[in-house]
């Protein structure tokens, strides 16, 4: 039961594009974010060759997008497990209600019933 800002039911198409979409534009944004860091660190570093500068921007963007990987698969992987500790209490929640509803509705019964009994068996 997966719902984005979008409220579309997951497996949609539309829900789907459009979170493929959104995913695709974070992560172009996350790059284009790196290469501004690269590049403002080897301007820094003004005796970098632009070989030794390429190299080194290149191997920061690498870099940079392994670590925002892992930091998404890791919250990913929390929200899941989150959701999954929600939707066990949940349904805990709802069995507990359910039994308190029925308890309630079989002393109710029970009392209408022994009040019954009780007329039937006094006289008027």
């Amino acid at each position: 039961m997966k719902r984005g800002r979008h409220e579309a039911p997951a497996g949609e198409p539309r829900s789907v594009l459009a979170d493929e979409t959104e995913g695709y534009l974070l992560a172009h944004a996350e790059r284009e974010q790196a290469q501004r860091e690269a590049e403002d660190l080897c301007a820094r570093m003004a005796w970098l060759t632009t070989a030794q500068a390429e190299e080194l921007t290149g191997h920061y963007v690498r870099r940079r997008l392994d670590v925002t990987r892992q930091l998404m698969l890791g919250t990913v992987r929390r929200a899941e497990e989150l959701r999954q500790e929600y939707e066990t209490r949940y349904a805990d929640l709802r069995l507990a209600l359910l039994r308190r509803h029925a308890a309630g509705a079989c002393a109710v019964l029970a009392c209408a019933a022994g009040v019954s009994a009780l007329a039937g068996v006094l006289p008027r």
